[in-house]
């Protein structure tokens, strides 16, 4: 019989079918295992895989010149309408899973907004902070020297600092990493670039950021501990001001 030329993933594999146990003492035994095992894990999550025909047509295929129970035409037309349902399915899938991840991220930012809003409420009552206008707050907890020069936001800055969310959580710090910062004030979230050119070379402050001057609605992304509309708590520390490079 005349071989198709659409091949679908896992259609070589498990050369010992309907045997309980393989016998696998060689690689190339060990190897056609592993493919076959890997190939079924893969193939049933398609989701709309039928096992028992599955195997019938593997079987059958195994078997040197064996004729298959569907033509070629109908072997081909078959695939192409299986091909379609997988994609279709994938597709729900990754539907399902994108409706989730949005739900799931308006519940963290739904927290998140309660949260930071008791937290900074909380935190702008504390001795020796001070709220600005926009809602950001810092307290001064070292002072540089008198007539020390101040960042504009076309400047460069080297900066150390470290970043929590108010449960402790560190998601930067580049004190912990031993190397300070060095950015333009116009690359940088805008509750720093408020914030920085109030201070003054030397000086270290400690400074609360509202979400919506930070990451927002939206967070930092994928893979980051910056979720949604996250309060976030800076320790700066102004090293140098470099002009504008």
């Amino acid at each position: 019989m005349k071989k198709l030329g659409i091949v679908l993933a896992g259609t070589v594999l498990l050369a010992a079918c309907g045997q309980d146990k393989a016998e696998l003492k060689t690689d190339d035994q060990k190897g056609s295992y592993a493919l076959g095992f890997v190939s079924a894990e893969q193939m049933q999550q398609l989701g709309v895989l039928d096992k028992e025909a599955f195997m019938a047509g593997l079987k059958d295929g195994l078997v040197e010149n064996a004729e298959g129970q569907l033509t070629d035409e109908e072997m081909e037309a078959a695939l192409q309408a299986f091909q379609q349902r997988v994609m279709e399915a994938q597709q729900e899938k990754m539907k399902e899973a994108m409706e989730q991840q949005q739900k799931d991220m308006e519940e963290a930012g739904a927290k998140n907004k309660a949260d930071g809003a008791a937290f900074l409420e909380e935190n702008a009552q504390r001795d020796g902070v001070t709220v600005t206008e926009s809602g950001l707050q810092y307290e001064v907890l070292a002072s540089g020297e008198e007539g020390a020069q101040s960042p504009t936001l076309d400047d460069t800055v080297e900066v150390h600092y470290h970043g929590t969310l108010p449960d402790g959580t560190v998601f930067d710090s580049s004190v912990e990493r031993g190397n300070p910062a060095t950015f333009g004030l116009k690359q940088i979230i805008k509750g720093w670039q408020e914030v920085l050119p109030m201070m003054k070379e030397g000086d270290k402050w400690k400074v609360v950021v509202p979400s919506e001057l930070g990451y927002g609605e939206q967070g930092a992304g994928p893979g980051s501990d910056i979720g949604p509309n996250q309060v976030l708590i800076f320790e700066i520390e102004l090293l140098d001001v470099k002009g504008d490079e």
